[in-house]
């Protein structure tokens, strides 16, 4: 009692939804062992039909960009101005282990000197100083995350208005234990330092 509800029906064109669930390579809910995504797409209308028909806004998704949809919410709910936030993740890892899955972007720092070839280093990681002092005081290392900071100063704003959340980058070396724990460690921080929820993780520190 006392809560003013409101349907809101979402809807897209068969095309749309086909090739959406195409490129995510989900399988319709509805659709059977021998039917297609797109029957599947047409018994789903029919079936929804009745919640449509009591909506009080019906939005079609098709052609819509998340920024856009973004904007229709605000207004049509009179939201306050939804959170304007990108959550970063850094990931280190190991390229001999595999590259994560779901991931925006990967850089490979395979080009910087290797404490595994170190013997007093080798059976330290990343967030061990010795290691991660090595590894940053490389002059390739220095010029690596100058750019890297200057190209995401640029790409995070952009994200941000295409109303992107979540932004996970990838540093990868060869087994994901010194070069790249200590660099994902170092660019969190420079984007902490510029503002940005940044978060970090390391997929491999633990393996051999």
């Amino acid at each position: 009692a006392g809560h003013d509800v409101r349907i809101l029906f979402l809807e897209a064109s068969t095309q749309s939804l086909v090739k959406r669930y195409t490129e995510s390579r989900r399988k319709h809910p509805m659709r059977s062992e021998t039917g297609t995504v797109s029957e599947a797409i047409e018994h789903e209308r029919d079936v929804l039909e009745p919640v449509r028909e009591v909506a009080d806004k019906v939005i079609d998704t098709s052609a819509l960009q998340l920024s856009h949809f973004k904007a229709q919410m605000t207004e049509l709910f009179s939201f306050e101005d939804l959170p304007d936030t990108l959550q970063v993740s850094v990931v280190s890892f190991g390229f001999k282990h595999g590259i994560p899955l779901d991931v925006d972007t990967v850089f490979d720092v395979r080009f910087i000197p290797n404490p595994h070839y170190d013997e007093a280093l080798r059976p330290l990681s990343g967030r061990d100083e010795p290691v991660r002092k090595f590894v940053l005081d490389q002059p390739a290392t220095r010029d690596f995350l100058d750019r890297v900071e200057s190209l995401f100063e640029s790409l995070i704003p952009a994200y941000r208005n295409e109303g992107k959340s979540y932004l996970t980058i990838a540093v990868g070396c060869t087994g994901g234990r010194h070069r790249s724990v200590a660099i994902a460690e170092a660019l969190s921080q420079r984007l902490a330092n510029r503002g940005v929820s940044a978060r970090v993780a390391h997929r491999d520190i633990e393996k051999n």
